[in-house]
């Protein structure tokens, strides 16, 4: 595996690749990579088959994050993240710097103004700006194929989708379950920053939102129940809602009835830390 740290020596690296017409399978990452990111790498590989190539990316996106702290705070693991992507099958690591993505006098943002509102897009202004622009960018520069997304993130997965589907860029969107810990704790690079108490309390999201799935199943089919009863067993101290909603998952807005198809979206802050997860109906 080979690690790009610059933008001309990406276009050097996969220059045999482009010219060959070989299929190029990104995964674009902020690093502190785990279990739920190798498999999305292995999944690259997959679709990218023997002669294909798979590119992850590493890199920290300051615009996306709402806090400085929280931006400071973010793991840099990218010794370990070379390790892990190189035993998952990566081709090539690219790794730029700030600089390299954001020079002194960029001035140019994506936006996108209907999914990226509601539920994440209400509680952090700019967030989402943030994340359409760095995924554009690196797109422009992989040329990928295919760009593979978990679902834990599956704001914005939908929101990549409508992005990539409305600039008509030429890359498809190709979205990976959740991987869970065995406590069914959403794998994140944030869980590193909870203590074992902390883990315990996090590990109550999934139960909450698993309840009311099986709820659902049991033929209740009025949001306010449902989501009463999730809201119900996360009433402990410790942990902090905030937001718990059951969305339809093409347009993300609230869901006047529950409906086979329907998404569970929750966001709630454990010991500092900003937790999200989801569960489809």
């Amino acid at each position: 595996m080979r690690i790009a740290r610059a933008i001309r020596l990406l276009d050097r690296a996969l220059a045999p690749a482009r010219r060959a017409g070989r299929r190029v399978v990104f995964v674009p990452t902020m690093g502190a990579l785990h279990e739920g990111h190798a498999s999305l790498i292995r999944l690259a590989r997959r679709r990218a088959g023997a002669r294909g190539v798979v590119v992850v990316s590493v890199f920290v996106n300051a615009p996306q994050f709402n806090q400085r702290s929280d931006f400071t705070k973010y793991p840099r693991t990218l010794a370990a993240d070379s390790v892990l992507c190189r035993r998952a099958g990566a081709d090539l690591l690219f790794a730029p710097s700030a600089t390299d993505m954001y020079p002194p006098s960029h001035s140019t943002w994506v936006s996108e103004e209907a999914l990226s509102l509601p539920l994440c897009g209400a509680r952090r202004p700019g967030h989402f700006r943030g994340v359409c622009t760095v995924v554009l960018k690196l797109f422009n520069l992989v040329r990928p194929t295919e760009a593979i997304f978990g679902l834990k993130d599956f704001q914005q997965a939908a929101l990549l989708q409508r992005m990539t589907r409305d600039l008509n860029v030429p890359v498809r969107i190709v979205c990976a379950p959740v991987v869970r810990e065995a406590d069914g704790l959403a794998m994140s690079s944030r869980n590193r920053r909870l203590t074992p108490r902390g883990r315990r309390l996090a590990a109550l999201l999934n139960g909450a939102l698993a309840f009311a799935r099986w709820r659902f199943l049991r033929g209740e089919r009025r949001p306010s129940r449902l989501l009463a009863d999730a809201r119900r067993l996360l009433r402990v101290p410790g942990l902090r809602v905030e937001y718990l909603d059951l969305v339809r998952s093409s347009t993300l807005r609230p869901s006047p009835r529950a409906t086979r198809g329907d998404t569970l979206a929750l966001a709630a802050w454990v010991e500092g830390v900003r937790l999200i997860d989801n569960l489809r109906l």
